[in-house]
């Protein structure tokens, strides 16, 4: 999280104690079930490992050392309802035997992560080393993996962005993805290639905070929930894909899974016996609190109302950044939106429905795609509650308080909207600055010639006589995105100086089709402010954005009318009509935007790489609903770890490849100097170069370091206060702090290591 500057001294104390804090663990390959994610495991048996057993799933402690998690992911093509299924769901208990993936009882091909789905959970400590051998088990396609709320500050590499931050891992490849958890919260792992989240390869990442910067630690008694929600289809999404944007196929889904369960008909055997899918069950106890951990990973146009019959929801975090709690009936979640809340479970013992009801797409107008989970109290019998259930139904009879509603801003008196809400982090640059850079990013649906979709003069837009089959393309200002060939971070010596375009470089792009790589480059240490303006004209619809990279503030949103112009958001703006929340806005990484309406970001621009930012509806982002963010320039860039894979074209107006040097499939991050910089992260020894704290600020690089001197010394200070704020409580007191103070037994090692660090930094 961002964090404000304090005075040099005091950031470095806050770090010293760390320095001493890690030990390497061995390269041991685990091939039994015990100790398990304290090496790397064995390929063979990764499928049928129990990684809730994972030694890195451990309570947080303020004076624990941080660990190296280990954890090996096989993605493959397989099928639900599988002959790993057996009797499932006649004999309940086959639904949940090894390698059953059993949906919503509709045989489908998927993918999958060690066949499972979800797939499986990575639960650490912030501070630990998250380290995954990705292996590509596919018989054809690519893949790269996404860390969904990590910031990756000194390994951007690690992104899983293809023709970003990496290239793509090949059929039979395997991938070490190594970074550190830094981003304490509610995250998610998902595929960012194609449409494979939306097939099945997402699954949870949580990261647990020690006490001392819990910041809602009181108000509940058990944090053991985790709600992974999916829309879901009963074909592959390409072909899904293909048949709505080529022909008139649908694009609506029409059932969603809870943590890969859930009903859709009854089934029946060869005998007439009917039975229904199992669904998630929660075992609760009576009068106690739980912390829920909702997680978004739907890949269409679907947000989700989720609420407990005759229970409230406590919401106290979203996207990791911890608010102040609101009591609220329901809640709104978008593709990509990570939401936590507690229930109390102070009604009489009993089932209650626990509902999740889809809206736009998947609401009445179409499929009516709903689910539910049980609250099941202790001592209430096995089965379902009482009350009926159906899409009409889903929702509580009390249309109470709700948390972000659907395309509603702060002008809403019904709901509570992001901007309403108060972060319980300290304000920053963000948003204590004026903006360096504003960008009015506008989009809707395009009646366009997009020559992926349309051929001018065969089947142009306006030729097709069936305009179901007329595709709108959507567009951020009016550019399609269009990657290049190979990773712009690691082969960023390939970068032709014409490469990047935008809005004040392209011409004619609102009435002709207009793809290439949209870039907006921004310096370090800069303000960021980000208009989002849906303009509403075509469709009634709704777009939630991720930014890779950073967490913004969410510091405006409201929806207008049915439509609205960037320029008339300029002139609300230049009259005054337009209330930035710039007081504890809160944090987050994805937000929405009401249709026809307006949503205003901040993020400090202090994370140097190229940096995705685009709809987390794949059928959107897939063709072009995106835009990259160049923050700082190559040399202010982290060095490319020798040996990384490249890709690229083989061109035959030059003679040579954009991948030369041939590198081995396998990339597995064993590079010393690699390894050594994440350690000295961990252990803050990482020799900066501290310049005059001028915003913005471009620093010199220094190639005889391992790490650059590319950020000034107080941005990376900051950085590693997001690693260890834990000490901030016990030290400055900004967080609760546990009742005992500062441990005694750390301040002679903060100050012996005072003077290494003072030393260190006068040989710079």
């Amino acid at each position: 999280m961002m964090r404000p500057r304090k005075t040099m001294i005091w950031n470095v104390l806050l770090l010293l104690p760390y320095l001493f804090a890690h030990e390497s663990q061995s390269e041991a390959v685990i091939t039994a079930y015990n100790d398990i994610g304290l090496a790397p495991v064995d390929p063979e048996i990764a499928d049928t490992v129990d990684w809730s057993r994972h030694a890195c799933r451990r309570t947080c402690r303020n004076d624990a050392p941080p660990l190296d998690c280990y954890y090996t992911f096989k993605l493959e093509s397989y099928e639900t309802m599988s002959k790993a299924c057996y009797d499932c769901p006649f004999n309940i208990t086959d639904c949940f035997r090894p390698h059953c993936v059993p949906a919503d009882g509709i045989r489908r091909s998927l993918l999958v992560v060690n066949r499972q789905l979800p797939g499986p959970p990575i639960e650490v400590c912030q501070g630990d080393m998250i380290i995954v051998d990705m292996i590509n088990m596919l018989h054809s396609g690519s893949t790269t993996m996404h860390w969904h709320g990590q910031h990756h500050l000194v390994s951007p590499y690690m992104d899983g962005v293809p023709y970003i931050s990496q290239c793509p891992i090949p059929p039979g490849g395997t991938f070490r993805y190594k970074y550190i958890a830094t981003e304490g919260g509610t995250h998610f792992w998902h595929s960012h290639l194609g449409f494979q989240r939306g097939d099945g390869v997402f699954g949870p990442l949580l990261v647990r905070v020690p006490p001392a910067v819990n910041w809602h630690k009181d108000l509940y008694d058990f944090d053991e929930f985790t709600l992974v929600v999916a829309d879901w289809v009963h074909e592959l999404s390409d072909s899904m894909f293909l048949a709505h944007h080529h022909a008139n196929g649908t694009n609506k889904a029409p059932n969603l899974l809870i943590n890969g369960l859930g009903r859709y008909t009854h089934m029946r055997d060869e005998n007439e016996t009917l039975a229904d899918m199992p669904v998630l069950t929660f075992d609760v106890q009576p009068n106690s609190r739980y912390r829920f951990r909702l997680i978004n990973a739907e890949f269409l146009n679907c947000p989700i109302e989720v609420s407990v019959d005759n229970h409230t929801l406590l919401v106290i975090s979203s996207d990791g950044g911890d608010i102040e709690p609101v009591q609220a009936e329901s809640l709104v979640s978008y593709a990509g939106e990570r939401f936590d809340f507690i229930v109390e479970t102070n009604q009489p013992v009993d089932n209650y429905w626990m509902r999740f009801r889809g809206l736009m797409d998947c609401d009445e107008r179409f499929l009516s795609a709903y689910q539910v989970a049980i609250l099941r109290y202790e001592g209430a019998p096995d089965g379902n509650p009482d009350v009926e259930v159906s899409y009409d139904r889903v929702r509580n009879d009390s249309y109470g308080l709700q948390v972000n509603a659907l395309n509603e801003g702060t002008e809403s008196n019904n709901s509570i909207s992001m901007p309403m809400l108060n972060a319980m982090d300290s304000d920053d640059a963000s948003n204590s600055r004026e903006p360096d850079y504003q960008f009015y990013i506008s989009y809707d649906f395009y009646a366009k010639d997009n020559p992926s979709f349309h051929r001018k003069n065969l089947y142009g837009f306006h030729q097709v006589k069936d305009h179901k089959q007329r595709l709108f393309t959507p567009q951020l200002n009016h550019i399609s995105m269009k990657l290049p060939s190979f990773p712009l971070l690691s082969q960023r010596d390939l970068i032709q100086p014409d490469q990047f375009c935008n809005s004040s470089t392209v011409e004619e792009c609102e009435k002709n089709f207009c793809a290439c790589s949209h870039v907006l480059q921004v310096k370090m240490n800069s303000v960021v402010e980000l208009v989002l303006v849906d303009e509403g004209f075509t469709f009634d619809a709704n777009h939630p954005f991720h930014l890779h990279g950073y967490q913004f503030r969410v510091v405006a949103m409201e929806r207008v009318g049915h439509n609205i112009t960037v320029a008339e958001v300029k002139e609300m703006d230049r009259r005054g009509l337009i209330n930035r929340k710039l007081k504890k806005a809160p944090l987050k990484d994805t937000v929405t935007v009401p249709d026809g309406g307006y949503t205003i970001l901040r993020f400090f621009a202090d994370n140097p790489g190229y940096w995705l930012f685009h709809c987390h509806i794949e059928f959107h982002a897939e063709i072009g609903m995106s835009l990259i963010f160049k923050v700082g320039e190559h040399e202010q860039m982290l060095p490319v770890p020798p040996n990384f894979p490249k890709c690229g074209d083989w061109s035959r107006k030059d003679g040579h490849s954009g991948a030369d040097d041939p590198v081995d499939k396998t990339y597995t991050q064993n590079d010393e100097t690699y390894v050594k910089n994440l350690q000295n992260l961990r252990n803050n020894t990482i020799p900066m170069i501290p310049t005059i704290p001028t915003i913005p600020t471009i620093p010199t690089i220094n190639a005889t370091r391992q790490v650059p001197a590319s950020v000034d010394l107080l941005v990376t200070i900051d950085h590693l206060v997001k690693l260890w704020p834990r000490f901030m409580g016990e030290l400055l007191h900004r967080r609760p702090s546990s009742a005992s103070g500062p441990s005694a037994t750390l301040l002679p090692i903060m100050l012996a290591c005072l003077v290494s660090f003072v030393v260190n930094l006068r040989s710079l």
